[in-house]
């Protein structure tokens, strides 16, 4: 499990070169299938089925703006400068599942849309604390939920993070909303990912025509991180890793 999360953030810190004005997000879908099958791992988003429609045709998501989730990488769309786009990757390796999520600034971002990027990855990680064994699904979507709406923001509730392992995605669902003690308790050895999609505006989401992005509503920006942890006794082992990205980000919210 840990490697095959360390090849989705490496996968992930190598895109992170290439994200800049003038790029097209089918070019870094490119860039990311050819870095993951070099590297001995298969993309578990290609192909992956879809109840409405065709199964996805990428290697990764790339959700730019108003787009949550599950956005499908174009020729024709192309990053501007102030745009955030959100890539997901998922890799099998070895017979395991990785999964992560980073929300990259395109240039000269709006420091109202940094900060919910900032505020969003702070999430995740206050979510992650209460990742141990002994404590339940509840205890992270209510530190999530919590954290995040204190500034304004929506929490998307019709999308969750999930179990994973053998397969990419595993029981149980792990909300960005609840209450402390609630819902499955958490056992040493669990793996999960933890995901919060987090929206500037109204939570509202709905799909486009192309059955697989979901977008705001109201059209205003979404955040999305996620890391796949194990979870401990102590303190929960994040699998994934974004110090690739952050290294070569710098301090930019």
């Amino acid at each position: 499990m840990r490697q095959a999360n360390l090849l989705v953030s490496r996968t992930l810190g190598e895109l992170a070169k290439h994200i800049r004005p003038g790029v097209s997000t089918k070019q870094l879908d490119d860039i990311a299938e050819e870095f993951i099958r070099d590297n001995g791992g298969e993309p578990t988003f290609k192909g992956f089925p879809n109840p409405y429609g065709a199964p996805f045709p990428s290697s990764i998501c790339t959700s730019v703006n108003e787009v949550v989730v599950h956005g499908i990488p174009e020729p024709s769309v192309v990053l501007r400068d102030g745009d955030v786009v959100s890539v997901d990757c998922g890799v099998l390796l070895d017979g395991f599942n990785g999964d992560s999520c980073y929300t990259f600034c395109v240039g000269d971002v709006a420091s109202e849309v940094r900060q919910l990027l900032k505020v969003t990855k702070e999430a995740l990680y206050r979510g992650i604390d209460c990742a141990v064994a002994g404590r339940h699904i509840g205890d992270i979507g209510e530190a999530i939920q919590d954290y995040c709406q204190g500034f304004g923001y929506g929490v998307v509730r019709e999308l969750t993070g999930h179990g994973i392992g053998r397969a990419m995605h595993e029981d149980p669902k792990v909300p960005n909303y609840g209450r402390r003690g609630r819902g499955v308790m958490l056992k040493s050895g669990m793996c999960i990912a933890i995901e919060p999609m987090i929206t500037m505006g109204d939570r509202a989401i709905g799909l486009l025509p192309d059955r697989w992005s979901i977008r705001t509503c109201d059209g205003k920006p979404a955040a999305h991180f996620e890391h796949t942890i194990a979870i401990r006794k102590g303190k929960a082992d994040i699998l994934s890793s974004f110090e690739e990205i952050e290294s070569l980000e710098g301090n930019l919210y």
